[in-house]
């Protein structure tokens, strides 16, 4: 049974070390297959960037410090478990990313060379970032 309103998540578009020609993702450990960005759902209670940080530590195990939030994308059909909002922020991280909570794994990858297995709508928002970044 679908619940009576979307719910809300949070993406991070995390540049490891300042670097911001690449950017964290992790491979899912559950399903949707697939890579995504470091994110999952706000806690009640919970404002979206303390839930930004949260799921970026518990996913890559990075500190994150966010920037700003880039965009909100809300399409029901972006997330096939049901219809969700997700306010996506652009921030940066110190360290090796290593998968953690429902992340099998966590590397750094280029954005120019994304791996071609993402989830969600995530090439889409990276595709967004990349178009409006300059």
């Amino acid at each position: 049974m679908q619940p009576a309103s979307p719910r809300l998540t949070c993406d991070i578009i995390i540049h490891p070390e300042n670097d911001f020609s690449q950017v964290v993702l992790v491979r899912r450990r559950y399903p949707p297959p697939g890579w995504a960005l470091p994110g999952g759902f706000v806690d009640v209670g919970e404002t979206v960037e303390s839930a930004a940080i949260r799921e970026a530590r518990e996913e890559t195990g990075l500190d994150v410090e966010l920037e700003r939030q880039f965009h909100t994308y809300s399409d029901p059909a972006r997330d096939p478990r049901g219809h969700t909002v997700s306010v996506v922020f652009i921030g940066t991280a110190c360290g090796a990313p290593e998968g953690g909570d429902d992340a099998a794994e966590a590397c750094v990858f280029s954005l120019s060379d994304l791996p071609a297995n993402m989830a969600f709508d995530h090439r889409a928002i990276l595709n967004d970032y990349l178009s409006r970044r300059y």
